[in-house]
């Protein structure tokens, strides 16, 4: 094969994937044809990156695989490419989307029992329609609320390959905790498309004082109570 010839045929796939692409299935477009191996396929990538290093190109593994992207520095520039302003992410939808990656698998209940207000459902369905979080169950008291956690989309996102990269954080149980980790998520979010779905902006409302909490907090059902995985 001529040198190079792989490396520059993973560069065209990956430039022309709108998703990211794993070792396993470059080799399975690849490997038959051209007689490589998956040692092959990782080595080719690994000289990819090292060749646009100093582009304004990276080459980025995540939990979907790989994937070519703008560095972060340039994406203000390539921003101007879209005349129409990027949605923005509400702070709502951002706590809830923390709480999820955070204290996964959680319920609806107990996200409001930590914020102090009624979640929108339009929050939770724009986090859906994302791609962003899913239901992975349900908790197993009455009512068998459902149990959200987030998916491999977020990852890829958020240019992270397993939740491990999420920066660390103890357990979340109030107000204080919840503005560390959205701190924490927003250091690492990545900024909205023109082309992305409308973020929902609606205000929550303020949960009603008499009322009890859905659900407890996980932490003190994580014992008492079963989960249903599906």
């Amino acid at each position: 094969m001529e040198e190079n010839r792989l490396e520059k045929i993973l560069e065209a796939l990956l430039l022309a994937s709108d998703q990211p692409l794993s070792v396993d299935h470059l080799h399975r477009l690849l490997g038959q044809d051209l007689g490589v191996a998956k040692k092959d396929v990782r080595d080719a990538l690994d000289a990819l990156a090292a060749r646009v290093a100093s582009s304004a190109a990276e080459l980025k593994e995540v939990a979907g695989g790989f994937r070519l992207q703008v560095r972060q520095e340039y994406s203000d520039w390539v921003g101007r490419l879209w005349q129409e302003k990027p949605p923005k992410y509400s702070r709502a939808l951002l706590e809830t989307l923390a709480l999820i990656c955070y204290r996964q698998p959680i319920t609806r209940g107990e996200v409001e029992e930590i914020r102090g207000v009624s979640l929108s459902p339009n929050i939770v369905k724009t986090l859906v329609e994302r791609g962003w979080i899913r239901e992975v169950g349900v908790r197993e008291v009455p009512g068998r609320p459902a149990l959200f956690g987030t998916t491999q989309q977020f990852l890829d996102d958020f240019n992270l390959k397993s939740l491990d990269e999420l920066p660390t954080l103890p357990a979340i149980k109030d107000p204080e905790q919840l503005e560390a980790a959205l701190l924490r998520l927003g250091e690492i979010a990545p900024k909205p498309v023109a082309e992305a779905a409308p973020v929902e902006a609606a205000a929550d409302v303020p949960a009603p004082e008499a009322a009890a909490p859905a659900e407890a907090p996980a932490e003190s059902t994580a014992e008492a109570t079963a989960v249903t995985v599906h």
